[in-house]
């Protein structure tokens, strides 16, 4: 939706939160932009990526999120405005430096914006709760409710940041970030990306002067309570003693709940959730009977709200975590039952009989799995290494594509922590094991996070594991966005490539680089390795087949399709469940015999490893696809 992001000032045009973002950086005047992708924070960056040329600010992918929260502050205390963006976890591996930025503060405005998932959406980790970064690194926390306010909280935000000389954070949650919206747009400012670092004791932050940081840091604070509860903590007048405390996307299912339901209740909209105005929730909960407080995940707002209370209405009862959930999202089907029981008004909607004939629908679709892409290098590389290793090899998984090694019938993923974890939980089993072990990492996830394990597995080298690579030069999970080791820069440039080999090699690593579609290749590469001591790392290498795809498609060059040959396809059912590529489908036999597979030529991406693992003869090129 690049067009409609930069559409002209005064225009009213839909867009995604995570783009309604990315225009409120450019209204601001954002001059350097760095991130590391991840869902559902994504569309950001890539919004960003494809314009920051046009528009003038630089833009970079960096390595990790600490690396881009470094990049982004370094430019700010040069006093040009920097955005960078993170999902939840993405925000734990920028940690370190964050909490210390904050004490230092910055002379441009700062922005972190950050997206949690409640439900998992993109994430199967945890549903962690950043609200609670805010407030252990003093960070003031804005949390938009629709895409227009994510356009508006974000300019707001540079400008506060840069008032009150310190980073500022704007969250968002999965359903913000992706829902749609119509937004107005203002001016697209220009960028300012020169600035100049002066030196200043402002950024000694050694003993005595952390003390005084710190008293400064809560001076600030007090100060943007003071100036800004009212612009971005809104009350609507209702009737009744019973009223409503909402923050993010819960506003918006808490407005549709009341007109459904005809409520007029009095209704406190909370939009800077750190620090929380204790005087905007005196005013709004004073001389009520009850509160009910929507908040997605944690009791956040409800503790701090349950602590004020006492002191200015003790007898209110505020419900939240008792009736309502702390994991997952919330939803109108979720939601509704809580309003019927403290408003006493029926919604008039059978919610359980919905979900009978929801799943009564279900019943007649056919299952999806999750499952690879057809032509995916990493079905390939798992299928080779399981006929090396087999079932008892303990598999160490990380975070990428490759997680769906963990379903069958691949079962080549025992655990997936965090991004680099695979190859630290791999030598921390290793050192009291005497099993077989593989850690699998991906190609941005090596330079994302797994240079310090692989060190470290150097360093106390004996019994390391084998670590394969799987590199399918690009970090595919989250939009095929570029790393280092792909050759171009986030906004196109080329770039000369870091080799994952040479980096291994330099640590001193057995090294070998296998083709991720050669299952002969692999497999006699793979036997090789499994005999050897001491660190080694196995690169498998296959780009991936959507970028393949993408790249013959432009240039003209048709892909191979293959079709099965039913009188050679001996066991046939056994190698379609086994190497499990959706291309391979079982069909009806049209003259009533035996179901017979078929490779679908839409579907296939013409990689080839079919023709490797199946019986010899059994799958054959059939035609050129022309599209």
């Amino acid at each position: 939706m690049e067009s409609e992001v930069l559409e002209k000032s005064g225009k009213t045009v839909v867009l995604l939160g995570n783009e309604a973002i990315a225009r409120g950086a450019m209204e601001a005047g954002v001059g350097v932009v760095a991130a590391y992708p991840g869902t559902p924070s994504s569309e950001v960056p890539v919004t960003m990526a494809g314009i920051a040329k046009k528009i003038g600010f630089y833009f970079e992918y960096s390595s990790n999120e600490k690396v881009a929260f470094e990049t982004a502050a370094g430019a700010a205390w040069s006093g040009v405005r920097a955005l960078t963006t993170v999902k939840h976890f993405g925000l734990n591996v920028a940690a370190d430096s964050v909490s210390p930025v904050a004490y230092v503060g910055v002379k441009g405005g700062f922005v972190i914006m950050v997206a949690d998932d409640p439900n998992g959406w993109s994430s199967a980790q945890s549903e962690q709760d950043t609200r609670y970064y805010a407030r252990m690194f003093k960070i003031p926390m804005f949390e938009p409710s629709n895409p227009q306010e994510c356009l508006d909280f974000t300019k707001k935000c540079f400008d506060i940041s840069e008032e009150f000389e310190m980073p500022v954070f704007l969250r968002t949650t999965t359903k913000v970030s992706h829902s749609i919206g119509s937004v107005k747009l203002g001016k697209i400012k220009s960028p300012n990306r020169r600035g100049h670092f002066e030196k200043s004791d402002r950024y000694y932050n050694l003993r005595p002067k952390l003390q005084e940081m710190h008293q400064a840091i809560d001076k600030k604070l007090d100060g943007i309570c003071k100036k800004y509860s009212k612009v971005f903590n809104t009350i609507e007048a209702g009737k009744g003693n019973i009223g409503i405390i909402a923050s993010g996307v819960s506003y918006g299912y808490a407005k549709e709940l009341m007109h459904v339901l005809n409520l007029k209740v009095p209704l406190a909209k909370v939009g800077l959730s750190f620090p929380l105005s204790t005087e905007f929730i005196s005013k709004f909960i004073k001389g009520k009977k009850e509160v009910l407080i929507l908040e997605e995940l944690e009791s956040v707002l409800e503790s701090e709200i349950n602590a004020i209370a006492k002191n200015v209405n003790p007898k209110i009862i505020v419900h939240g975590k008792d009736i309502l959930p702390n994991y997952g999202e919330y939803t109108l089907e979720l939601l509704a039952p809580a309003f019927e029981k403290i408003f006493k008004k029926k919604l008039g909607i059978n919610f359980k009989k919905q979900q009978k004939m929801v799943k009564k629908v279900d019943e007649n679709l056919p299952p999806r799995k999750p499952v690879f892409c057809p032509g995916c290098p990493h079905r390939s590389t798992f299928y080779a290494v399981k006929q090396v290793y087999g079932d008892n090899a303990i598999y160490a998984g990380d975070v990428g594509c490759y997680v769906l090694g963990i379903f069958e019938p691949y079962k080549t993923i025992d655990f997936m922590i965090s991004m680099g974890a695979s190859l630290g939980l791999a030598h921390g089993i290793s050192r009291v094991s005497a099993q077989d072990i593989v850690a699998f990492i991906g190609d941005s996830t090596f330079f994302h996070a797994g240079l310090p394990a692989l060190a470290n597995l150097k360093f106390n080298d004996g019994t390391s594991p084998l670590i394969v690579v799987l590199d399918n030069s690009v970090t595919a999970m989250t939009g095929h966005q570029p790393h280092p080791g792909t050759g171009r820069t986030g906004m196109g440039d080329i770039t000369e490539k870091i080799k994952i080999e040479d980096v291994a090699k330099a640590m001193g690593a057995e090294v070998r680089v296998a083709n991720a579609f050669n299952q002969k290749q692999l497999i006699e590469t793979i036997k090789e390795m499994r005999k050897m001591k001491g660190l080694r790392v196995l690169v498998s290498r296959g780009e991936c087949r959507l970028v393949t795809k993408r790249k013959f498609e432009k240039q003209g060059i048709p892909l191979p399709v293959f079709e099965i040959d039913p009188e050679k396809c001996v066991d046939c059912e056994k190698y379609a469940n086994t190497f499990a590529c959706p291309a391979i489908t079982k069909v009806k036999d049209t003259k009533g015999g035996e179901p017979k597979y078929e490779i679908d030529p839409d579907l296939c991406l013409g990689c080839g490893v079919c023709m490797q693992v199946y019986p010899k003869g059994a799958i054959r090129v059939k035609k050129v696809n022309k599209k």
